[in-house]
């Protein structure tokens, strides 16, 4: 199968329970998305076909979640939606559908006697809008349409519940040759204008939809239950081979919707004429799902979809195999210029936010993988001059705030390595609480903060001596050298051939888990050839799985093969065992390092990355899932699209073709 070119047919749409699991998504680029499964029936929160962040916030909601539309002729009705509601499924749209098709956009085709009916969203890049479109073909006569718009009004992680506060009022307008209805349910949030290609007839009939249920939810310890308002329907008269556009935006009405929709399909056809086949065609086409622009203008990265926003340890771990893998360096070298408005003693956010006051400082790596960023940047082709010009400042200010002492509890120590976090404080990407207390703590020196550590050192004592600034590049130079003697003396265990996750004077931890790999990867490791090779060897053997690295070993009493359960069960195995995908970048780029680099090893490491192809298939289609359990059969969790997923797995390509 081409998977950028995904296609599935009816006898697939009606395996019930693979199908709820398949999920599409388009994206803006602007922070908001459209989302829902292949049956067009919603089984989480998140699913929406209009979901943005609110003007002047990142906080995303949801306003327009679906249309319960549905095809007239001769006074039968075909339901063409699915939802499932407290105990029973109405209505029953699935029951018709003969295909959905994936690129270059989501496709949902009916057949009917010989009556065919296509409904097709699009998500136009760049635009705060969704735009629905309608086709039949096979009509002896004309045949009309009726679309209910139900306008939830609420933020993405939360759910509505039928209230008095609503105003159900709508108001129509005229737009070229059709029109169509604004409202404002509540004073407080902003207007929905939608508008309709044609002309139509607005039936104003506001009603409750009650106990709308999702299953994910419900799955996952959450309440899953909510109630949609819906203010009225379009009904709209369809000619044979007719097709009608319906448009949702905020504020002012946005002018033709067909020509909106039709310009952004060209663009969407011509990308996929150039799409490569197989995992990393598919994965190429979907990288920019992750990428946004803010209002200010800066590119960032959504963590992962269909709930995290802008996350900045996820960003720059992400951001070089979603552009610089692609061939859009210069594109990474100006999101990674956007982020130094947010610099503050040393740190770049956790949580970005539209401003650095109101952005969430709690990682302790975020700016480590930021400088690492710049690095890849500089090697996809960026000129080390320019680099150093535009970087070394913010790069000086990371290193020297770090050795001196800044937030979180990072600080030097006497042998040159940092001291991170507190036993109530985890900084790292291990960062699972219960009841405020970590489950996986790793405060003191974990293994992977230390190896960026050196790195960092390393990289500003490189970019110093190209800048001409020699007295600082020897300095730098020796803490490097003292800070990495250091690390191999507390980190490497001789008798395991592997190295320790963290120091603490008091009590280290030996436990085997994956962010040894990192420290084997880095271009610049305190590791040597042999080294970097038996950490590469160690993880294949213990941690490797088809889906990703596991987060500690299985032989570890505290190991938890699941991920699954409520939000407490999910956060004991999320970083105990959980498998993680991001992960392979670096085991491939610690073999290449490490174990060989020659054909035999790039295809077994080309074969562990082309095996995700049957899970592009079966949770967020096309895209790579958070997490997979580490007990077989591997299946996926978390986020249905993330960032660092795909980021690198593409990067991992991109090695493997170097």
């Amino acid at each position: 199968m081409n998977l950028p070119r995904l296609s599935l047919d009816r006898e697939s749409l009606l395996r019930l329970d693979a199908a709820l699991a398949q999920e599409w998504l388009e994206t803006d680029g602007l922070g908001g998305a459209a989302s829902s499964t292949v049956l067009g029936c919603p089984t989480r929160r998140y699913h929406a076909l209009f979901m943005t962040p609110r003007p002047g916030s990142v906080k995303r909601y949801v306003w327009l979640s679906r249309f319960e539309d549905a095809l007239v002729v001769e006074g039968h009705e075909l339901p063409l939606s699915m939802a499932r509601y407290r105990g029973t499924w109405t209505p029953h749209g699935h029951q018709a559908l003969e295909s959905f098709e994936l690129a270059p956009f989501p496709r949902w085709t009916w057949l009917w006697g010989g009556l065919w009916i296509e409904r097709e969203v699009l998500v136009p890049r760049g635009e705060s809008c969704v735009l629905v479109r309608w086709r039949v073909r096979g009509a002896g006569e004309s045949v009309t349409l009726r679309a209910r718009p139900l306008l939830p009004f609420r933020e993405a992680d939360a759910l509505s519940i039928e209230n008095m506060a609503l105003d159900p009022r709508v108001e129509p307008f005229e737009l070229g040759s059709g029109g169509g209805v604004r409202c404002r349910p509540y004073a407080e949030l902003p207007q929905i204008a939608l508008a309709s290609s044609d002309a139509f007839r607005w039936t104003s009939d506001g009603v409750w939809y009650r106990g709308l249920e999702y299953q994910v939810d419900l799955l996952r310890g959450y309440d899953g239950h909510e109630d949609q308002f819906s203010p009225g329907s379009f009904e709209i008269q369809l000619e044979d081979g007719a097709d009608v556009v319906i448009q949702a935006n905020l504020g002012a009405p946005l002018a033709d919707p067909r020509a909106r929709f039709e310009r952004e399909a060209r663009r969407r056809v011509a990308a996929l004429e150039h799409a490569r086949p197989g995992v990393r065609g598919a994965l190429e086409l979907g990288a920019d799902a992750f990428l946004q622009r803010t209002p200010a203008g800066r590119t960032g990265v959504v963590a992962g979809w269909p709930w995290f926003l802008e996350w900045g340890r996820d960003t720059n771990i992400a951001l070089p195999g979603l552009l610089a893998a692609r061939g859009r360096n210069a594109e990474l070298g100006d999101a990674l210029a956007g982020q130094l408005p947010f610099l503050r003693e040393g740190l770049l956010p956790n949580v970005f936010a539209a401003l650095p006051a109101d952005s969430h400082y709690g990682s302790v790596d975020a700016s480590l993988w930021f400088a690492r960023a710049v690095r890849l940047h500089e090697r996809a082709g960026a000129g080390t001059r320019e680099v150093a010009r535009r970087f070394l400042p913010a790069l000086l200010e990371i290193a020297t705030c770090y050795r001196d002492g800044t937030g979180l509890g990072v600080r030097g120590d006497d042998e040159g390595l940092l001291v991170a976090g507190a036993p109530s404080l985890n900084a790292t990407w291990m960062d699972a609480r219960i009841l405020g207390v970590p489950v996986t703590p790793r405060h003191g020196q974990p293994v992977e903060i230390e190896a960026l550590w050196c790195f960092l050192l390393a990289y500003v004592e490189h970019l110093c001596e190209h800048a001409g600034r020699a007295a600082e590049a020897r300095a730098w130079r020796a803490h490097r050298e003292r800070a990495e003697r250091a690390f191999v003396a507390r980190f490497w265990l001789a008798d395991e051939e592997r190295l320790a996750d963290v120091w603490r004077p008091e009590d280290p931890d030996r436990a085997l888990r994956p962010n040894q790999v990192i420290a084997a990867a880095l271009e610049w490791s305190p590791l040597s050839r042999a080294q970097r090779g038996l950490v590469a060897k160690c993880a294949a053997e213990v941690l490797l799985v088809p889906r990703g690295l596991r987060t500690l070993d299985p032989r570890d009493r505290a190991y938890v093969g699941r991920y699954a359960g409520n939000e407490h069960e999910r956060d004991r195995a999320y970083h105990q065992g959980t498998a993680w995908p991001w992960l392979l970048g670096f085991f491939v780029e610690a073999w290449l390092r490490g174990v060989g680099d020659g054909r035999e090893d790039r295809a077994y490491l080309r074969g562990i990355l082309d095996g995700f192809e049957p899970h592009l298939l079966e949770a967020g289609l096309l895209h790579v899932s958070e997490v997979f359990d580490g007990d077989p059969p591997h299946a996926p969790g978390g986020c249905f699209a993330q960032a660092w997923s795909t980021g690198e797995i593409l990067r991992g390509y991109a090695l493997l073709d170097a």
